[in-house]
This record gives C-alpha cells, structure tokens and sequence, in this order.
C-alpha cells in the first residue's frame, strides 16, 4: 500500500462530506435571484422599467420620464437579446449601473442613478442581473426621448462633477444596523437623488446632503430629513420614520404625497428590520436648516 493512500483517503472523505453539507448550486441560484429580487424591488426598477399606464409588460421599459435633461424613455431591460439586455455579460452589467457605461461605450444619462448605484457592492450587482435574467423577455424595441438642446453635453458635464466613491466600506466604528441603513440610503434607496440640492452643474451637494431641495421631482420641492428640529425630522421618532417607510403616515396623521408616494410603495417592501435600520440612520445625521419644514407639508 502507498505510503500516502491514508492520507488521500482521509482528503477524499472531508472532501465528499463538504459537497454532502454544501448546498445544491441550484439553491444557491434561488437564493441569488432571491436576494436580486428583493433589492430590485427596494429600487423600485420595475416602477421606472414598466409602462403600466399603457399596459406594458414588467420591465420592457417605454415610461416617459421628465428629467433636467428633456423627456427620456426608458428602455427595455427584459433578457430579450435583441431588444433587452439578454446579450450583456455581467461585466457590461457593472460597468452600466456603476459607471454608467454601455456596451457600445456610450454613457447613460444621469437620470439612471448610476451614481448611486456605483456603491452597490458587487454581490449585490450579482444578484440584481440573477433576478432580471429570470424576468420574462419581452421583444419591445426602445423609443428615443425628446431630450434638451445640448443634453449629452451637460450630462458629460455631470458626470465629470459627480463623486463615485465606489463601493460601499462598512464603518467599523458603527453598529451593524446603522451601517445597513447608511448602505440602503446611498444605494437601492438613493434617497440624496431627491432630498440632496445640486449644484449648477447638476451634482449633488455634499456639504448640503438630504437637507432638502425647492427644485425636486417634477420641479416641486422636496422635504429636509436631516435631524433639524424646525426644519428637519428631528422631532420625529425612529418608529415615525418605520410608519411612513411602512404606509406613508407622517407623525401629524397625514401622508405623503407626490414622488416619495410612490417610494413608499417600494419601501413598504422592505423587511421590518431594513427600514428600523434606515430610521436608525436617519436619526444619527447632523441637523441643517432648510425652508422645507416636513415631509408631511403639502406640495
């Protein structure tokens, strides 16, 4: 006998208990798919990919958007490989919702949150192009927009002044749950792509980040959710921001209304302990004033 067959022996039986223990590849692709549905969802994809007003299928695009850029369309993103993204390697994947890159090397919009979508990490990346090659192709070719006089420029303009810090770093000086927040709000949630005020060139303030803006969605302002107490959320509760992130009720019994309504939607979604981390967040950001008193004031 080998001097060494024991010891193969032995390599061979820890190796065969492992793929006993490991789990099937198959369960490994659900929970994938799983994971990529639930953060689709949280990004609301299906909200800006869906034509429902006409009727249009999950995901195969066709909703007109009014941007600072002119009227866009969105386009099909359904595994048809014609008309879809079924051609992209995951590699065109990333670098489109990172960077904002095609394919073809054009660069997307800045009315696709790339920039937000850049911290995603790239497990998660993963799992959000698992989900959507699950999503039934639709053959529906992309309409083009009618966008501003010179949009391409001020887009490449915006793209050169806006930060891609890249993927999200846990603070480890943090709680595990506040880090989960902060991670929420600046990607799938991205919620500095309306409460943040931009600068000329069309970038996010840093200095100035979710302390509201007069010129939101739709050009209607949108609320302050630092923790300033006059002008802010500060008095609200860490529960009062799970409710509204529930249903939409604000502390004074009201609802929101306009585009964080149809966040919500997306934010009802989310499991009970992702939206106690994004209050928990929320509540730990230093106070900055604003003209816009609540999320509950009317539009």
């Amino acid at each position: 006998m080998p001097p060494d067959l024991p010891r193969k022996t032995a390599v061979g039986a820890l190796v065969s208990a492992g793929l006993l223990l490991a789990p099937p590849a198959g369960a490994a692709e659900r929970d994938a798919v799983a994971r990529g549905a639930y953060l689709a969802t949280a990004a609301d994809c299906v909200g800006c990919h869906t034509d429902s007003e006409h009727g249009g299928r999950p995901y195969a695009g066709g909703v007109e958007l009014k941007t600072v850029l002119g009227t866009i369309v969105s386009p099909n993103i359904t595994p048809d490989p014609e008309t879809g993204i079924g051609k992209w390697r995951d590699s065109d994947f990333t670098a489109a919702m990172r960077w904002g890159i095609a394919p073809d090397g054009s660069h997307l919009l800045t009315s696709f949150p790339f920039p937000f979508y850049n911290r995603l990490t790239g497990r998660d990346l993963a799992d959000i192009k698992a989900f959507l090659d699950t999503v039934p192709a639709v053959r529906q070719f992309n309409r083009s927009g009618n966008p501003r006089l010179f949009a391409n420029a001020l887009n490449a303009v915006a793209v050169v002044a806006t930060p891609f810090p890249g993927p999200w770093r846990p603070d480890s000086r943090r709680e595990a749950v506040w880090n989960r927040g902060a991670y929420l709000v600046a990607t799938v949630g991205r919620c500095g792509d309306c409460h943040t005020p931009r600068n000329l060139l069309g970038a996010p303030e840093a200095n100035r980040f979710l302390a509201g803006t007069a010129h939101g969605p739709d050009g209607k302002p949108v609320a302050n959710i630092t923790s300033d107490p006059e002008t802010g959320i500060g008095n609200w509760t860490k529960d009062d921001i799970v409710v509204m992130l529930t249903d939409g009720q604000t502390p004074d019994l009201n609802y929101v209304t306009g585009a964080m309504a149809r966040v919500v939607k997306s934010t009802a979604k989310l499991s009970d302990d992702d939206r106690r981390a994004i209050a928990v967040y929320l509540k730990s950001l230093p106070p900055m004033r604003s003209d816009r008193r609540s999320l509950s004031e009317k539009d």
